[in-house]
């Protein structure tokens, strides 16, 4: 329900930025549609009121985020709506709670002077995230002939002329920034740190310091993940993947069980033995912002000497999708849904890994008796930015049921929840889907198309949130 009310809050709030696309002519209209992501309409079909708002009601959910982005990207939104629009949007991405005594304790902590090396780069970040300034006040100053008041103007004088009039309290309970949503605050902190307003290194790393004394304990911090312009980039990631740690082998897309031994078992060097494309074995560092399809297709190019991109795609796709099962239906629609809903953009999001294997053993279940291991194998497996590790799984009956699915088996059940609270220990977020929800490929189609970019707003995956 939470969601279904958030798209009809942002469908309003985008509805009331759309009237102003009627300031073009009827020839330019379609143009300005094609711009935000809007379909066409014929100019002969009413007013350019009526033609906007005919093809808006044809923009589905799923395409609200993307012609709110355009919309804010072109200009249309007045600071209000923009502001208004993003608190939406970021929402989506689910952030975890910032309390207000957290925010008002990490205020009075910091020294406002640490956080103004530089007037304009300063007051240029405060305006992407608050309203400085109502955007009626020059016609206000130019009717009374004097100046109103003005958030950016009492910044001005009490923080840059008139030192020691505020302090970062004062300034944070001017800007709302103690009421701001979880989301805004979050990403006004990593802003204060960045290069874009700091450029000292020395000074960025001393406020990231600062300021995760008091967000951890919200089970946040600010860490490092990334450069920007030569400068350390951070980002606000949960504590609670602290443990995640990048891959060093990732074992996938097995068409049978792998012969595994060490070359060098100091240094977690593996081999797998027998018939190498049985399995394959992505060895290379898992970049900052996970591993996308672009990275595995140029490990795929690479590895196997393919001549052309084109070719290593082809290639890489189905060998990942020869080795789904052959008897589900779900698997096989999910993975090639994945890449058929997300279209040209899949290169820079995260690859979609089959059959990835989790623990290995050379004993069988039986050998190893109550010792085993849960679970050996995960249906699909995503590696998001920040470590994060997202498993897809698809039950089919064999999950929850014996003798070919006539009867149900309650101990089957109980060891996949366990095998799932294991995952969730070790940092992995688990997904599962019923598979007769992904059995049909309309039905998938419709499903994902739900999912997918919720998920990706969800952890925040940047090439799809922008």
């Amino acid at each position: 329900m939470a969601a279904s009310r958030d798209r009809s809050t942002l469908r309003q709030l985008v509805g009331d930025v759309v009237v102003r696309l009627d300031a073009n002519t009827h020839a330019t209209l379609n143009e300005a549609f094609a711009k935000v992501g809007m379909p066409p309409n014929p100019p002969e079909e009413g007013t350019k009121r009526e033609r906007v708002a005919r093809s808006f009601a044809q923009v589905p959910d799923s395409d609200l985020h993307t012609v709110a982005q355009h919309l804010l990207a072109n200009g249309y939104a007045s600071t209000a709506q923009r502001l208004g629009i993003e608190d939406v949007l970021w929402a989506e991405s689910s952030p975890p709670e910032i309390p207000s005594r957290t925010r008002r304790e990490l205020a009075r902590s910091l020294d406002l002077a640490d956080l103004i090396r530089s007037e304009s780069r300063f007051m240029g970040m405060l305006s992407r995230f608050w309203a400085l300034a109502d955007e009626m006040s020059p016609l206000v100053d130019a009717f009374f002939g004097t100046q109103g008041p003005s958030l950016k103007r009492d910044i001005e004088q009490h923080v840059f002329r008139n030192p020691g009039d505020w302090s970062t309290e004062d300034l944070f309970e001017n800007l709302g920034a103690f009421e701001a949503g979880d989301a805004r605050f979050a990403r006004f902190l990593e802003a204060l740190v960045s290069a874009d307003v700091l450029l000292d290194e020395a000074a960025q790393r001393h406020l990231v310091a600062a300021i995760n004394t008091h967000v951890r304990g919200a089970a946040i911090e600010l860490r490092e993940t990334g450069t920007e312009g030569g400068y350390p980039r951070f980002s606000m990631v949960s504590t609670r993947l602290a443990q995640n740690r990048k891959p060093k082998n990732i074992i996938f897309a097995s068409l049978t069980k792998p012969d595994i031994r060490f070359q060098s078992a100091m240094d977690n060097d593996i081999e797998i033995l027998g018939d190498p494309d049985n399995t394959l074995v992505y060895d290379r560092p898992t970049p900052d912002n996970g591993l996308r399809w672009r990275d595995l297709q140029t490990w795929w190019q690479d590895t196997h000497q393919i001549p052309t991109e084109a070719d290593a795609k082809t290639s890489l796709y189905r060998r990942l999708r020869s080795s789904l099962p052959d008897n589900s239906p779900g698997q096989q629609n999910l993975f090639d849904l994945y890449h058929q809903i997300l279209g040209s953009k899949v290169y820079d999001l995260p690859a979609l890994l089959p059959e990835v294997w989790l623990h290995w053993d050379h004993q069988t279940v039986r050998e190893r008796g109550p010792q085993a291991l849960l679970r050996s194998r995960m249906d699909f497996l995503l590696l998001l930015p920040h470590e994060q590790r997202i498993v897809l799984e698809v039950d089919g009956s064999q999950h929850y049921t014996r003798d070919r699915g006539q009867r149900p088996d309650t101990a089957k059940y109980a060891e996949t929840m366990a095998g799932d609270r294991d995952l969730k220990l070790r940092g992995y977020e688990v997904f599962r889907f019923g598979h007769d929800e992904l059995r049909e490929a309309s039905d998938a189609q419709a499903l994902l198309e739900q999912f997918l970019p919720t998920l990706f707003q969800r952890f925040k995956v940047s090439a799809w949130t922008g």
